[in-house]
């Protein structure tokens, strides 16, 4: 499911391929979420190591038990992934740009073309 949504955010910004801005922002859109998945996947591979299963009462029963340091870690982790897939600061980055794909379509949206 997560990395549907960085697929999608590719496909609809990058949809007008004649336009190299909306390509590059494409990019930078899939790139980010890329990176997210991969934080979140090492969040999510780290408590299934360190509390031997993702239920949560598994891992509620477990954490009083371990090591502040490594709940700290799984917790930004987690944290970071989820923030790099929501486009939340500072990893919103891409959210900006990723408007250049939608330029041609300001006529339905009734808004005023940024370039004017």
């Amino acid at each position: 499911m997560w990395e549907g949504i960085g697929i999608a955010s590719f496909l609809l910004i990058g949809f007008w391929l004649t336009r190299v801005q909306a390509n590059k922002a494409a990019v930078k859109a899939l790139t980010v979420n890329r990176v997210g998945d991969a934080v979140l996947s090492i969040g999510l591979f780290a408590l299934l190591w360190t509390c031997g299963s993702l239920e949560y009462a598994s891992v509620y029963s477990v954490t009083p038990l371990l090591n502040e340091t490594a709940i700290t870690i799984i917790a930004l982790l987690l944290f970071g992934g989820a923030m790099s897939k929501s486009a939340q600061v500072p990893l919103h980055t891409w959210l900006p740009d990723a408007i250049e794909g939608c330029l041609r379509n300001h006529n339905i949206l009734k808004l005023p073309h940024p370039k004017q």
